[in-house]
């Protein structure tokens, strides 16, 4: 079974996946991407302050032969009134 590994970029932050995961298909990678960029996007709003502001983040996944896809995200938290 074929071994991808998922980049985690946020600005200008590069995690490095060393380990990867073995998935059986371009849909299961792609439903990984997804869910891993979720992850992150829910992290960053629970997030302790909460970041105001615009956040750019994405998923880079390779293979052994290089980059497969990249899943992005950009998301802005506009604070209306403060509390």
């Amino acid at each position: 079974m074929p071994r991808y590994f998922f980049d985690l970029l946020e600005d200008d932050v590069v995690a490095v996946d060393e380990e990867g995961l073995e998935l059986s298909s371009f849909r299961a990678v792609q439903a990984e991407a997804a869910k891993s960029l979720a992850d992150m996007a829910r992290d960053a709003l629970h997030s302790f302050p909460p970041a105001i502001g615009r956040q750019d983040m994405a998923i880079e996944v390779r293979d052994e032969l290089g980059p497969l896809m990249q899943v992005k995200l950009t998301f802005e938290v506009e604070a209306l009134r403060s509390n």
